[in-house]
């Protein structure tokens, strides 16, 4: 299946902290400056949508109010400007329905026609932090009910009417394999990345299972990690502390903030971590504009995706900058 001439560039911000070289605590504040300057700087350079995560009580990821946030970047944004600002996403899991579907009509109001509500089901990292958040767990049957909820409240489909009644924001479903299915049953798009990235026939199965309820038809997305470099080498050297930091995350039970490239030591890692790390490097796209871009058409085209939804941070500030310029222009120049 042959991918658009020209995909939509979008970019997926964590609000990650970083570590000073030589390690140490990252800054939390900065960290939330830079994911609304990054937002304005993804305006000029043309990217469809600029996306913020979930995450909470976490040291290496601070943004744990996504509806907040985005009426930050909301207001940072040009009143004109074409961008599209979302979620990917709420977790569903953390969340009262009716709140979230409040939450996004106001966005809505802020930014009209440019809001999307991407919604995962992953609760807290930390049993803790579950007990914090009274989330009752990831389970797939709640998941489905609470968004079958929230597809009724925002769609007027219930006693209780959402203020502000705008029109209902787009809604995404952030898949694995049950989440596949649940978003087919509910004729919702889908964005996929990790293990769905190498298993085309689960997103075939979400075609074929597709149920048009009037949201469009079945759509795919891709998260993926991508970085533009003078060569393929020098990018991996610099999404290292990202995929460090995701498998100390799964062994250790911590998400540290991003130490800088030299401070990560791959001859520490565990055997489970360094399998962690050469899978997460392996899916990444690497390279030069002109590697890249043959590389996101490749992945595109064998997943049937128009949308390219980018997940990269790195720890040096002026290089995200670069590279967020660089892959615009790979991709969109």
């Amino acid at each position: 299946m042959p991918a658009p001439a020209t995909p939509a560039l979008s970019l997926l911000d964590r609000t990650r902290t970083t570590a000073p070289p030589g390690g140490g605590a990252g800054d939390d504040a900065a960290a939330v400056r830079a994911t609304v300057a990054r937002a304005v700087r993804a305006q000029a350079l043309g990217y469809h949508r600029f996306w913020v995560a979930e995450h909470h009580a976490v040291p290496g990821v601070v943004g744990p109010a996504p509806a907040v946030l985005l009426g930050a970047v909301a207001a940072a944004l040009e009143p004109s400007s074409a961008l599209r600002i979302g979620s990917g996403g709420v977790m569903l899991p953390n969340h009262v329905p009716l709140v979230v579907a409040e939450q996004f009509a106001v966005l809505q109001a802020l930014r009209p026609g440019r809001v999307d509500l991407g919604v995962g089901r992953s609760a807290g990292f930390t049993a803790p932090v579950r007990r914090a958040l009274r989330a009752p767990g990831s389970d797939a049957e709640e998941f489905t009910a609470r968004l079958s909820e929230l597809l009724d409240l925002l769609h007027g489909r219930t006693p209780v009417t959402v203020r502000p009644h705008v029109p209902a924001p787009p809604v995404a479903v952030l898949a694995t394999g049950a989440g596949l299915v649940t978003a087919a049953h509910l004729g919702l798009p889908v964005v996929v990345g990790g293990p769905a990235l190498d298993d085309p026939a689960r997103l075939a199965q979400y075609r074929e299972r597709f149920v048009d309820r009037g949201h469009g038809g079945p759509r795919v997305s891709v998260l993926a990690d991508v970085l533009v470099a003078d060569d393929a080498a020098a990018a991996r050297r610099e999404l290292l502390p990202q995929a460090w930091s995701l498998a100390v995350s799964r062994t250790r039970g911590e998400f540290p903030p991003l130490p800088a490239p030299g401070d990560v030591d791959p001859g520490r890692l565990t055997a489970r971590e360094r399998r962690t790390v050469d899978a997460v490097l392996g899916q990444s796209v690497v390279g030069t504009e002109a590697e890249v871009r043959e590389q996101v058409g490749d992945l595109l085209g064998r997943l049937g995706a128009a949308e390219l939804l980018v997940a990269t941070t790195v720890h040096d500030p002026e290089l995200q900058v670069e590279s967020d310029a660089r892959l615009a222009d790979a991709l969109l120049g």
